[in-house]
């Protein structure tokens, strides 16, 4: 058994993103995401091979979706499926307030699930 707070362990000065797995199953991958005022480059796109499922627990954030036209705001509450490779990446977090995410990385495909277990 394991115990923990998402909200705690979290560095005052983030010079990156904080990206800690929590929980690893054969089939998928949750993990903890801390920003505060990251984002990404401007031309760098997220291109997974998993889905991914992602809630965003404190703090704002704005995705952009390539295939888009508007971004995506986020605020705490909020959650957001992106299938595997829809291109996105983060536009804006919030500069005050830690912007604390939690998503699940999965596959969808069972042939992509039997090559990694």
């Amino acid at each position: 058994m394991k115990t923990g707070n998402l909200f705690s362990g979290i560095p005052t000065v983030l010079p990156q993103e904080l990206m800690e797995d929590l929980l690893v199953g054969q089939r998928f991958r949750l993990e903890r995401i801390v920003s505060k005022g990251h984002r990404s480059a401007d031309d760098f796109w997220y291109d997974q091979a998993e889905d991914e499922w992602v809630l965003l627990f404190q703090g704002e954030a704005r995705l952009e979706l390539e295939s888009q036209a508007e971004n995506i705001t986020l605020s705490a509450g909020m959650y957001l499926h992106l299938p595997a490779h829809v291109k996105h990446r983060v536009v804006w977090t919030h500069q005050e307030v830690e912007t604390i995410w939690l998503a699940i990385f999965y596959s969808a495909n069972s042939e992509l699930l039997d090559e990694t277990t």
